[in-house]
Protein backbone atom coordinates (compact mmCIF):
# COMPACT_ATOMS: atom_id res chain seq x y z
CA UNK A 1 0.00 0.00 0.00
CA UNK A 2 1.54 3.40 -1.36
CA UNK A 3 0.28 6.47 -0.25
CA UNK A 4 1.15 10.18 -1.22
CA UNK A 5 0.74 12.79 1.24
CA UNK A 6 0.61 16.22 -0.19
CA UNK A 7 1.17 20.08 1.44
CA UNK A 8 1.75 23.86 0.88
CA UNK A 9 4.88 22.96 3.47
CA UNK A 10 7.12 20.15 4.16
CA UNK A 11 9.64 19.51 6.96
CA UNK A 12 12.08 16.98 5.63
CA UNK A 13 15.77 15.63 6.72
CA UNK A 14 18.53 16.40 4.65
CA UNK A 15 20.69 13.73 6.69
CA UNK A 16 21.47 16.76 8.98
CA UNK A 17 19.11 18.48 9.56
CA UNK A 18 15.86 19.82 8.66
CA UNK A 19 14.55 21.48 5.82
CA UNK A 20 11.86 22.91 3.93
CA UNK A 21 10.21 22.05 1.15
CA UNK A 22 7.40 24.10 -0.95
CA UNK A 23 4.77 22.53 -2.29
CA UNK A 24 5.99 19.07 -1.62
CA UNK A 25 4.91 15.40 -0.94
CA UNK A 26 5.57 12.37 1.21
CA UNK A 27 4.92 8.68 -0.25
CA UNK A 28 5.35 5.96 2.44
CA UNK A 29 4.68 2.26 1.63
CA UNK A 30 2.71 0.55 4.80
CA UNK A 31 4.94 1.79 7.68
CA UNK A 32 7.56 3.95 5.94
CA UNK A 33 8.72 6.22 3.84
CA UNK A 34 10.04 6.04 0.49
CA UNK A 35 9.97 9.57 -1.39
CA UNK A 36 10.14 13.12 -0.09
CA UNK A 37 9.91 15.63 -3.09
CA UNK A 38 8.15 17.51 -5.39
CA UNK A 39 7.39 14.90 -8.16
CA UNK A 40 7.19 10.97 -7.40
CA UNK A 41 7.73 9.24 -10.04
CA UNK A 42 5.92 5.87 -9.37
CA UNK A 43 2.13 5.02 -8.96
CA UNK A 44 0.65 5.30 -5.34
CA UNK A 45 -3.24 3.28 -4.01
CA UNK A 46 -3.84 6.59 -1.96
CA UNK A 47 -3.47 10.43 -2.24
CA UNK A 48 -3.96 12.76 0.78
CA UNK A 49 -3.64 16.82 0.18
CA UNK A 50 -3.35 18.42 3.34
CA UNK A 51 -3.65 21.61 1.56
CA UNK A 52 -2.45 25.20 3.22
CA UNK A 53 -0.88 23.00 5.98
CA UNK A 54 2.92 22.52 7.27
CA UNK A 55 3.84 18.64 6.96
CA UNK A 56 5.83 18.02 9.84
CA UNK A 57 7.10 14.81 11.68
CA UNK A 58 5.15 13.81 14.74
CA UNK A 59 6.62 15.17 17.92
CA UNK A 60 8.31 12.89 20.51
CA UNK A 61 7.09 13.63 23.71
CA UNK A 62 9.33 11.98 26.54
CA UNK A 63 7.73 13.36 29.78
CA UNK A 64 4.13 12.83 28.75
CA UNK A 65 0.95 13.17 30.89
CA UNK A 66 -0.22 9.72 31.01
CA UNK A 67 -3.17 10.45 33.24
CA UNK A 68 -5.89 13.53 34.07
CA UNK A 69 -3.93 16.27 35.26
CA UNK A 70 -3.63 17.27 38.48
CA UNK A 71 -1.28 19.94 38.24
CA UNK A 72 -4.30 22.72 37.79
CA UNK A 73 -4.64 21.79 41.73
CA UNK A 74 -0.70 22.77 42.57
CA UNK A 75 0.01 25.20 39.80
CA UNK A 76 -1.51 28.06 41.51
CA UNK A 77 -0.65 27.00 45.12
CA UNK A 78 1.77 29.37 46.88
CA UNK A 79 4.60 28.10 49.38
CA UNK A 80 2.14 28.10 52.26
CA UNK A 81 -0.15 26.00 50.80
CA UNK A 82 1.82 23.87 48.71
CA UNK A 83 2.58 21.36 51.40
CA UNK A 84 -1.06 20.76 52.42
CA UNK A 85 -1.02 19.07 48.67
CA UNK A 86 1.49 16.20 49.78
CA UNK A 87 0.50 13.06 52.02
CA UNK A 88 0.81 13.67 55.14
CA UNK A 89 2.43 11.52 57.52
CA UNK A 90 -0.67 10.47 59.70
CA UNK A 91 -2.11 9.76 56.45
CA UNK A 92 0.38 7.42 55.74
CA UNK A 93 1.08 6.01 59.15
CA UNK A 94 -2.38 4.53 58.93
CA UNK A 95 -2.15 2.68 56.24
CA UNK A 96 -2.83 4.96 52.63
CA UNK A 97 -5.80 3.54 50.44
CA UNK A 98 -5.88 3.50 46.38
CA UNK A 99 -7.97 6.41 45.77
CA UNK A 100 -9.20 5.19 41.97
CA UNK A 101 -10.52 2.14 41.34
CA UNK A 102 -9.00 -0.26 39.31
CA UNK A 103 -11.27 0.31 36.29
CA UNK A 104 -10.62 4.31 36.84
CA UNK A 105 -6.62 3.70 36.52
CA UNK A 106 -6.98 1.89 33.53
CA UNK A 107 -9.24 4.28 32.12
CA UNK A 108 -6.95 7.54 32.78
CA UNK A 109 -4.62 6.82 30.04
CA UNK A 110 -6.77 6.09 27.72
CA UNK A 111 -8.03 9.73 28.03
CA UNK A 112 -4.55 11.07 28.25
CA UNK A 113 -3.01 9.28 24.77
CA UNK A 114 -6.34 10.68 22.99
CA UNK A 115 -5.18 14.15 23.86
CA UNK A 116 -1.29 13.07 22.94
CA UNK A 117 -2.58 12.42 19.81
CA UNK A 118 -5.16 15.16 19.17
CA UNK A 119 -2.00 17.41 19.94
CA UNK A 120 0.19 15.91 17.09
CA UNK A 121 2.60 13.47 19.60
CA UNK A 122 3.30 10.37 17.56
CA UNK A 123 5.83 9.53 20.26
CA UNK A 124 5.48 9.41 23.85
CA UNK A 125 7.04 8.38 27.08
CA UNK A 126 4.63 8.65 29.81
CA UNK A 127 4.67 10.05 33.25
CA UNK A 128 1.46 9.76 35.90
CA UNK A 129 1.15 11.11 39.37
CA UNK A 130 1.69 9.43 42.66
CA UNK A 131 0.39 12.37 44.41
CA UNK A 132 -3.42 10.25 45.03
CA UNK A 133 -1.95 6.48 44.38
CA UNK A 134 -1.64 4.04 47.27
CA UNK A 135 2.30 4.03 46.59
CA UNK A 136 3.64 3.82 42.56
CA UNK A 137 1.28 2.61 39.71
CA UNK A 138 0.54 -0.73 39.48
CA UNK A 139 1.26 -3.50 36.74
CA UNK A 140 -2.23 -3.98 35.90
CA UNK A 141 -2.95 -0.16 35.10
CA UNK A 142 0.25 0.13 33.23
CA UNK A 143 -0.61 -2.98 31.00
CA UNK A 144 -4.17 -1.23 30.61
CA UNK A 145 -2.34 1.43 28.84
CA UNK A 146 -0.36 -0.60 27.10
CA UNK A 147 -3.31 -1.79 25.31
CA UNK A 148 -4.99 1.49 25.30
CA UNK A 149 -2.21 2.74 23.14
CA UNK A 150 -1.49 -0.02 20.55
CA UNK A 151 -5.39 0.39 19.86
CA UNK A 152 -4.78 3.87 19.22
CA UNK A 153 -2.03 3.33 17.34
CA UNK A 154 0.38 5.76 19.60
CA UNK A 155 3.94 4.86 19.56
CA UNK A 156 5.00 4.82 23.39
CA UNK A 157 7.69 4.03 25.64
CA UNK A 158 6.34 2.86 28.77
CA UNK A 159 6.78 0.94 32.42
CA UNK A 160 5.33 1.26 35.74
CA UNK A 161 6.99 3.52 38.26
CA UNK A 162 8.42 2.58 41.72
CA UNK A 163 9.59 4.06 44.98
CA UNK A 164 11.37 3.53 47.43
CA UNK A 165 10.37 6.81 49.73
CA UNK A 166 7.81 9.60 49.43
CA UNK A 167 7.33 13.03 50.65
CA UNK A 168 5.10 13.46 53.58
CA UNK A 169 4.34 16.38 55.91
CA UNK A 170 4.72 16.09 59.85
CA UNK A 171 2.03 17.93 62.20
CA UNK A 172 4.52 20.62 62.48
CA UNK A 173 4.90 21.69 58.82
CA UNK A 174 8.09 19.79 58.26
CA UNK A 175 8.45 17.96 54.80
CA UNK A 176 10.24 14.66 55.53
CA UNK A 177 11.02 11.45 53.60
CA UNK A 178 9.07 8.46 54.47
CA UNK A 179 10.90 4.94 53.42
CA UNK A 180 9.43 1.90 52.70
CA UNK A 181 12.47 -0.10 50.58
CA UNK A 182 10.68 -3.26 49.90
CA UNK A 183 8.40 -1.73 48.00
CA UNK A 184 10.65 0.03 45.45
CA UNK A 185 12.07 -3.28 45.29
CA UNK A 186 8.67 -4.81 44.37
CA UNK A 187 8.15 -2.09 41.77
CA UNK A 188 11.24 -2.61 39.80
CA UNK A 189 10.36 -6.45 39.98
CA UNK A 190 7.01 -5.56 38.48
CA UNK A 191 8.27 -2.92 35.94
CA UNK A 192 10.87 -5.72 34.46
CA UNK A 193 8.32 -8.18 34.61
CA UNK A 194 6.01 -5.62 32.12
CA UNK A 195 9.39 -5.18 29.84
CA UNK A 196 9.83 -8.81 29.32
CA UNK A 197 6.13 -9.22 28.64
CA UNK A 198 5.26 -6.35 26.66
CA UNK A 199 8.59 -4.58 24.83
CA UNK A 200 7.62 -4.70 21.07
CA UNK A 201 3.98 -5.52 21.23
CA UNK A 202 1.64 -4.01 18.91
CA UNK A 203 4.08 -4.99 15.51
CA UNK A 204 6.71 -2.49 17.68
CA UNK A 205 5.13 0.39 18.75
CA UNK A 206 5.35 -0.64 22.18
CA UNK A 207 8.22 -0.03 24.08
CA UNK A 208 9.46 -0.98 26.84
CA UNK A 209 11.40 1.63 29.56
CA UNK A 210 12.05 1.71 33.58
CA UNK A 211 10.54 4.77 34.96
CA UNK A 212 11.59 5.63 38.80
CA UNK A 213 10.36 7.99 40.43
CA UNK A 214 11.91 11.39 41.38
CA UNK A 215 16.05 10.77 42.64
CA UNK A 216 15.27 12.04 46.19
CA UNK A 217 12.20 8.74 46.34
CA UNK A 218 15.24 6.22 45.37
CA UNK A 219 17.98 4.53 47.43
CA UNK A 220 21.29 4.00 46.33
CA UNK A 221 20.63 0.15 45.24
CA UNK A 222 17.71 0.94 43.90
CA UNK A 223 19.14 3.57 41.67
CA UNK A 224 21.91 0.77 40.80
CA UNK A 225 19.81 -2.13 40.10
CA UNK A 226 17.73 0.10 37.55
CA UNK A 227 20.91 1.02 35.80
CA UNK A 228 21.79 -3.07 35.68
CA UNK A 229 18.32 -3.87 34.37
CA UNK A 230 18.74 -0.63 31.80
CA UNK A 231 21.63 -2.12 30.54
CA UNK A 232 20.30 -6.18 30.70
CA UNK A 233 17.43 -5.24 28.91
CA UNK A 234 18.20 -2.65 26.30
CA UNK A 235 16.19 -0.09 27.91
CA UNK A 236 15.87 3.43 28.39
CA UNK A 237 15.78 4.71 31.54
CA UNK A 238 13.64 8.45 32.85
CA UNK A 239 14.53 9.88 36.06
CA UNK A 240 13.12 13.40 37.12
CA UNK A 241 16.05 15.01 38.89
CA UNK A 242 17.65 18.41 39.35
CA UNK A 243 14.15 19.80 39.52
CA UNK A 244 13.43 21.45 42.84
CA UNK A 245 14.84 23.05 45.90
CA UNK A 246 13.83 20.22 47.92
CA UNK A 247 14.98 17.27 45.92
CA UNK A 248 18.31 19.41 45.62
CA UNK A 249 19.20 20.29 48.84
CA UNK A 250 18.24 16.28 50.28
CA UNK A 251 20.58 14.93 47.75
CA UNK A 252 22.85 17.90 48.69
CA UNK A 253 22.76 17.23 52.98
CA UNK A 254 22.55 13.53 52.34
CA UNK A 255 25.49 12.88 49.93
CA UNK A 256 27.90 16.28 49.87
CA UNK A 257 26.84 16.35 46.09
CA UNK A 258 24.64 18.07 43.66
CA UNK A 259 22.27 15.16 42.31
CA UNK A 260 23.52 15.18 38.73
CA UNK A 261 27.00 14.66 40.54
CA UNK A 262 25.53 11.51 42.79
CA UNK A 263 24.05 10.22 39.38
CA UNK A 264 27.54 10.97 37.73
CA UNK A 265 29.41 9.11 40.54
CA UNK A 266 26.52 6.17 40.44
CA UNK A 267 27.52 5.48 37.26
CA UNK A 268 23.99 6.33 36.71
CA UNK A 269 24.08 9.10 33.60
CA UNK A 270 24.54 7.71 30.01
CA UNK A 271 23.07 7.64 26.49
CA UNK A 272 20.43 5.61 28.04
CA UNK A 273 19.52 7.92 30.74
CA UNK A 274 17.01 10.65 29.80
CA UNK A 275 16.33 13.54 33.09
CA UNK A 276 13.57 15.90 32.91
CA UNK A 277 14.05 18.18 34.13
CA UNK A 278 17.76 18.83 35.05
CA UNK A 279 17.58 22.77 35.67
CA UNK A 280 18.37 23.07 39.28
CA UNK A 281 21.95 22.59 38.78
CA UNK A 282 25.24 23.69 40.79
CA UNK A 283 25.38 27.48 40.37
CA UNK A 284 21.46 27.28 39.63
CA UNK A 285 19.86 30.94 41.14
CA UNK A 286 18.31 28.90 44.22
CA UNK A 287 20.84 26.72 44.87
CA UNK A 288 22.35 27.04 48.38
CA UNK A 289 25.39 25.20 47.95
CA UNK A 290 27.01 22.28 45.47
CA UNK A 291 29.82 22.37 43.81
CA UNK A 292 31.15 21.38 40.18
CA UNK A 293 29.87 21.83 36.99
CA UNK A 294 26.87 19.66 36.38
CA UNK A 295 26.84 20.37 32.63
CA UNK A 296 29.88 19.11 31.85
CA UNK A 297 28.96 15.62 33.58
CA UNK A 298 25.79 15.53 31.70
CA UNK A 299 27.46 15.94 28.21
CA UNK A 300 30.47 14.15 29.09
CA UNK A 301 27.75 10.95 29.80
CA UNK A 302 25.62 11.74 26.62
CA UNK A 303 22.83 11.78 29.12
CA UNK A 304 19.76 13.53 27.61
CA UNK A 305 17.78 16.39 29.15
CA UNK A 306 14.20 15.93 28.70
CA UNK A 307 13.50 19.97 28.94
CA UNK A 308 9.75 20.78 30.21
CA UNK A 309 9.38 24.84 29.91
CA UNK A 310 6.05 24.64 30.40
CA UNK A 311 5.39 23.36 33.98
CA UNK A 312 8.65 24.50 35.24
CA UNK A 313 7.19 28.21 34.25
CA UNK A 314 4.11 27.98 35.54
CA UNK A 315 6.00 27.12 38.63
CA UNK A 316 8.36 30.22 38.35
CA UNK A 317 11.36 28.16 37.39
CA UNK A 318 13.80 28.19 34.28
CA UNK A 319 15.92 26.15 33.18
CA UNK A 320 19.30 28.51 32.47
CA UNK A 321 19.40 28.98 29.94
CA UNK A 322 18.32 26.01 27.22
CA UNK A 323 20.64 28.17 24.88
CA UNK A 324 23.46 27.38 27.46
CA UNK A 325 23.01 23.58 27.27
CA UNK A 326 22.93 23.59 23.96
CA UNK A 327 25.63 25.21 23.22
CA UNK A 328 27.46 22.99 25.60
CA UNK A 329 26.49 19.59 23.28
CA UNK A 330 24.22 18.22 25.70
CA UNK A 331 21.21 16.60 23.29
CA UNK A 332 17.94 18.28 24.19
CA UNK A 333 14.29 17.06 23.91
CA UNK A 334 11.52 17.99 24.84
CA UNK A 335 8.13 16.77 27.26
CA UNK A 336 4.73 18.30 27.68
CA UNK A 337 4.65 16.65 31.55
CA UNK A 338 1.15 18.96 31.89
CA UNK A 339 -1.92 20.21 30.79
CA UNK A 340 -2.30 20.75 27.36
CA UNK A 341 -0.23 18.36 25.97
CA UNK A 342 1.26 21.43 23.37
CA UNK A 343 4.19 21.44 21.78
CA UNK A 344 3.90 24.60 20.65
CA UNK A 345 3.17 25.90 23.81
CA UNK A 346 6.25 24.54 25.28
CA UNK A 347 8.28 25.56 22.28
CA UNK A 348 7.33 28.73 22.58
CA UNK A 349 7.74 29.20 26.41
CA UNK A 350 11.13 27.53 26.01
CA UNK A 351 12.33 29.76 23.33
CA UNK A 352 11.10 32.61 25.56
CA UNK A 353 12.40 31.64 29.26
CA UNK A 354 15.96 31.30 27.20
CA UNK A 355 15.80 34.21 25.48
CA UNK A 356 15.04 36.43 28.66
CA UNK A 357 17.71 35.22 30.49
CA UNK A 358 20.32 34.84 27.05
CA UNK A 359 19.37 38.66 26.15
CA UNK A 360 19.67 36.75 22.47
CA UNK A 361 17.86 34.77 19.92
CA UNK A 362 20.64 32.89 18.73
CA UNK A 363 20.35 29.18 20.04
CA UNK A 364 16.72 29.86 21.90
CA UNK A 365 14.73 29.91 18.24
CA UNK A 366 11.80 28.25 17.42
CA UNK A 367 13.62 26.31 15.27
CA UNK A 368 16.16 25.12 18.09
CA UNK A 369 13.33 23.92 19.84
CA UNK A 370 11.59 22.02 17.06
CA UNK A 371 14.94 20.16 16.84
CA UNK A 372 14.38 19.06 20.97
CA UNK A 373 10.80 17.92 19.67
CA UNK A 374 11.59 15.86 16.61
CA UNK A 375 15.53 15.13 16.58
CA UNK A 376 16.57 15.40 20.00
CA UNK A 377 13.83 12.78 21.12
CA UNK A 378 14.69 10.44 18.49
CA UNK A 379 18.56 10.53 19.47
CA UNK A 380 17.55 9.38 23.00
CA UNK A 381 15.64 6.45 22.07
CA UNK A 382 18.68 5.59 19.79
CA UNK A 383 16.07 5.57 16.75
CA UNK A 384 17.46 7.18 13.45
CA UNK A 385 13.87 6.59 11.98
CA UNK A 386 11.76 8.67 14.20
CA UNK A 387 11.32 12.54 14.03
CA UNK A 388 12.24 13.21 10.73
CA UNK A 389 11.20 13.26 7.42
CA UNK A 390 13.41 10.85 5.28
CA UNK A 391 13.21 7.66 3.18
CA UNK A 392 13.83 4.77 5.00
CA UNK A 393 12.26 6.90 8.60
CA UNK A 394 8.55 5.61 9.95
CA UNK A 395 5.74 7.31 8.23
CA UNK A 396 4.62 9.15 11.68
CA UNK A 397 3.30 12.77 10.36
CA UNK A 398 1.42 15.44 11.14
CA UNK A 399 -0.36 18.14 9.21
CA UNK A 400 -0.53 21.64 11.11
CA UNK A 401 -3.19 23.74 9.46
CA UNK A 402 -2.53 26.78 8.42
CA UNK A 403 -6.09 28.27 7.16
CA UNK A 404 -7.09 29.42 10.11
CA UNK A 405 -7.66 32.99 10.87
CA UNK A 406 -5.84 33.11 14.18
CA UNK A 407 -2.55 32.02 12.10
CA UNK A 408 -2.04 35.13 10.58
CA UNK A 409 -0.29 35.88 7.87
CA UNK A 410 2.55 33.07 6.39
CA UNK A 411 5.95 34.16 6.99
CA UNK A 412 8.33 30.85 8.04
CA UNK A 413 6.17 27.85 8.39
CA UNK A 414 8.03 26.91 11.59
CA UNK A 415 7.78 30.85 12.59
CA UNK A 416 4.50 31.00 12.06
CA UNK A 417 3.05 28.09 13.41
CA UNK A 418 5.03 28.27 17.06
CA UNK A 419 3.96 32.08 16.94
CA UNK A 420 0.25 31.68 16.26
CA UNK A 421 -0.21 27.92 16.43
CA UNK A 422 -1.67 25.26 18.99
CA UNK A 423 -1.63 21.45 18.86
CA UNK A 424 -5.35 22.19 17.86
CA UNK A 425 -4.60 22.94 14.62
CA UNK A 426 -3.38 19.75 13.99
CA UNK A 427 -5.63 18.45 11.83
CA UNK A 428 -4.21 15.10 10.56
CA UNK A 429 -1.64 12.53 12.70
CA UNK A 430 -0.50 9.41 10.57
CA UNK A 431 1.83 6.91 13.11
CA UNK A 432 3.41 3.47 11.83
CA UNK A 433 1.60 4.22 8.11
CA UNK A 434 -1.80 4.40 10.29
CA UNK A 435 -3.93 7.05 10.24
CA UNK A 436 -4.89 8.00 13.96
CA UNK A 437 -6.24 11.48 13.67
CA UNK A 438 -8.26 13.40 11.36
CA UNK A 439 -9.71 17.03 11.46
CA UNK A 440 -9.32 16.67 15.45
CA UNK A 441 -11.78 12.80 15.28
CA UNK A 442 -10.43 9.79 16.47
CA UNK A 443 -11.68 6.54 14.72
CA UNK A 444 -13.57 4.85 17.27
CA UNK A 445 -13.50 7.20 19.77
CA UNK A 446 -16.77 9.06 21.18
CA UNK A 447 -14.22 12.23 22.63
CA UNK A 448 -17.50 13.59 24.27
CA UNK A 449 -17.84 10.09 26.47
CA UNK A 450 -14.29 10.34 27.63
CA UNK A 451 -14.49 13.56 28.53
CA UNK A 452 -17.20 13.22 30.38
CA UNK A 453 -15.85 9.94 32.25
CA UNK A 454 -12.52 12.07 33.00
CA UNK A 455 -14.33 14.95 34.79
CA UNK A 456 -16.14 12.24 37.09
CA UNK A 457 -12.46 10.73 37.25
CA UNK A 458 -10.56 14.45 38.20
CA UNK A 459 -13.72 15.56 40.79
CA UNK A 460 -13.19 12.20 42.56
CA UNK A 461 -9.10 12.61 42.47
CA UNK A 462 -9.64 16.45 43.78
CA UNK A 463 -11.39 14.65 47.14
CA UNK A 464 -8.89 12.67 47.82
CA UNK A 465 -6.83 15.50 48.28
CA UNK A 466 -8.68 17.01 51.46
CA UNK A 467 -8.17 13.23 53.24
CA UNK A 468 -4.58 13.49 52.79
CA UNK A 469 -4.00 17.02 54.34
CA UNK A 470 -1.78 17.11 57.41
CA UNK A 471 -3.91 20.11 59.02
CA UNK A 472 -7.40 19.17 57.51
CA UNK A 473 -8.66 22.06 55.61
CA UNK A 474 -11.58 22.26 54.48
CA UNK A 475 -11.84 22.05 49.84
CA UNK A 476 -12.38 26.02 49.61
CA UNK A 477 -9.47 26.75 51.69
CA UNK A 478 -7.28 23.58 50.82
CA UNK A 479 -8.57 24.21 46.81
CA UNK A 480 -9.58 28.03 46.52
CA UNK A 481 -11.18 28.98 43.50
CA UNK A 482 -10.10 32.16 41.68
CA UNK A 483 -12.74 34.55 43.13
CA UNK A 484 -15.66 33.85 45.63
CA UNK A 485 -18.48 31.77 44.77
CA UNK A 486 -22.05 33.40 45.16
CA UNK A 487 -25.68 33.02 44.43
CA UNK A 488 -26.54 36.32 43.47
CA UNK A 489 -25.16 40.05 43.73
Amino acid sequence: MKTKLKGRYVIGFDGYDHVILHDAEVVYENDTIIYVGKSFPGEVDEVMDAGNAVISPGFIDLNALGDIDHDILHLEAGTKRSKNLLWSANYVEKGQQEVMTAEEEAFKSLYAYSQLILHGITTAMPITSVFYKKWAETYEEIAAAAHHAGNLGLRLYVGPSYQSGIRVVCPDGTIKLYWDEEAGRAGLERAVKFIEEFDGAYNGLIRGMLAPERIECQTTESLQQTKYYSEKLGVPIKLHAAQGSFEYHSILNTYGVTPIRYLYDLGFLGRKTGIPHAHFIAGYNEAEGGEGDDISLLKETGTTVIHCPLIIGRHGSAMETFAKYKRSGINLAIGTDTFPPDIFQNIRTGSMLSRLQEKEVEDSTYADLYRAATIGGAEFLGRDDLGRIAPGAKADLIAVDLDGFHMGVIDDPIRTMMVSGTGRDVKLSIINGRMVMKDQKIPNLDLDEIKTKGQKYFNKMRKGYLERDYQQLLENELLPPSFRIVESI
